[in-house]
């Protein structure tokens, strides 16, 4: 789930008719270097990256008492850590011992954890010791049920509240048959509650999800690719069309303000083959909210949003500086103010909306030398992981106030400023491909 589980695909599911539902894996390091904000606009408790002002985790009231944190974490101080953190503002806690992606097993997360069970056994007690929420873990089965009920016993008396099972190895891909077998016979020998995972395979509608909680002998069902696919499997009433779920989807992630990235991310999961379809093909050439709400007919409802949010002084990407962060590593002392005479325009660069022939840089380029002048130089500033460029052209100076996510993008967000200082393209145009809000 992860890049799945955030805020509108949660709140989705939810209003489909989820019980409970889960974070994407978040991972402790990345998690301690986040700070805990009360968005007032949108009504959400935000943890934002104090590096690039990204947001770690985004939660509301309506998912309070529903949502479950998923940790990736090797480590049991560093657990606590992020549990305190986030202890009022979730339902429980959930250690992800399941993932079998390399980057996890590289760092003794996920299910390499399964083959360090007194480290898994002490991350959890510490967690079950500490906390005044439940703390419960996701595993894999081994290959035998008599190996994974071991491992389960173990893990189980640490005090934990329930324990979710994907019925796969840690070597077995969706591809596999699930081992509903082992599920069931892991569910009858312990006495917390088994959440039975791995079924997406074979659950296409509300009604396979009963037969799933059926075969395992389990007490509830996890799904992770079936919800993807379409959120609405978990309607009782049936499936909605495919449609119907991404403006659904859509008018969740414009109310809380989620990522263009993410928010693509989610709806080719939903689309899938289809983004090979001239609709599909149009899709993946947005770069915007915007744009791609746009493909729906929510386009003038995204911008109304994002304009309101503005005038009510939302502190989202647009408004990112160094000087609005605090690195939880180190203080640093930043000064925003440019020296006089720098031309300044609040301007993003989308790297979507031109091709290689058209980029800022290029385009600048070209005018220059057509009109035998020295080309611009870049200065580009850093700090943590944002940029600004000045760009120097023909004795003035040109920046945007957008701080970019890297060196490249800065210096063609300080052309287009040049570009429009210079008349050649129009402020009506840069609000026009999202570059700029207003």
């Amino acid at each position: 789930m992860v890049r799945i589980g955030t805020l509108p695909m949660r709140l989705l599911a939810l209003r489909y008719g989820a019980d409970i539902v889960y974070t994407e894996e978040l991972i402790d390091w990345k998690f301690l270097r986040s700070k805990r904000r009360i968005n007032d606009i949108l009504k959400t408790v935000d943890f934002i990256d104090q590096s690039d002002g990204t947001v770690v985790f985004r939660t509301c009231a309506e998912e309070k008492e529903k949502v479950v944190l998923q940790l990736g974490t090797c480590d049991a101080e560093r657990a606590l850590k992020v549990a305190k953190l986030v202890e009022q503002d979730v339902a429980a806690l959930d250690i992800n011992m399941g993932c079998p992606k390399e980057f996890s097993i590289k760092g003794g997360m996920g299910v390499a954890l399964l083959y360090n069970t007194e480290k898994a056994f002490h991350i959890l007690k510490t967690l079950v010791e500490n906390l005044s929420i439940p703390v419960t873990c996701k595993i894999r089965i081994f290959d035998t049920a008599e190996e994974t009920l071991k491992v389960v016993e173990k893990l189980v008396s640490s005090g934990i509240a329930a324990i979710a099972i994907h019925g796969r190895t840690r070597d077995e891909r969706p591809r596999h048959p699930v081992h509903t077998d082992i599920i069931h016979y892991i569910a009858d020998k312990i006495n917390i509650p088994v959440i039975a995972n791995g079924g997406s395979k074979e659950i296409d509608k509300y009604e396979d999800i009963l037969k799933f909680k059926e075969l395992t002998g389990c007490s509830s069902v996890m799904l992770a690719r079936a919800a993807e696919w379409n959120c609405s499997i978990f309607r009782k009433e049936g499936l909605l069309d495919m449609d119907t779920v991404i403006k659904d989807y859509l008018r969740l992630a414009v109310d809380y303000d989620n990522s263009p990235s993410n928010t693509k991310y989610c709806i080719q999961n939903i689309l899938r083959e289809l983004q090979e379809t001239p609709r599909g093909k149009q899709f993946l050439e947005c770069q915007t909210l915007e744009q791609i709400c746009s493909i729906w007919n929510l386009g003038e409802y995204c911008l109304q949003k994002q304009l309101e949010f503005q005038k009510l002084g939302i502190q989202g990407r647009w408004q990112v500086s160094p000087a609005n962060l605090e690195p939880p590593n180190k203080k640093i002392k930043f000064d925003n103010e440019l020296e006089d005479g720098v031309m300044e325009m609040k301007v993003c660069f989308i790297r979507a909306n031109f091709t290689d022939l058209s980029l800022p840089k290029s385009r600048l380029h070209s005018w220059a030398t057509k009109n035998n002048m020295k080309l611009p130089s870049y200065e580009t500033q850093q700090e943590e992981k944002l940029f600004r460029c000045i760009l120097t052209f023909n004795g003035k100076k040109f920046t945007s106030s957008f701080w970019e996510k890297n060196k490249k993008f800065a210096e063609q967000g300080a052309a287009l400023v040049c570009l429009h200082y210079l008349g050649l393209i129009t402020e009506e145009a840069l609000i026009k491909v999202g570059s700029i809000l207003k």
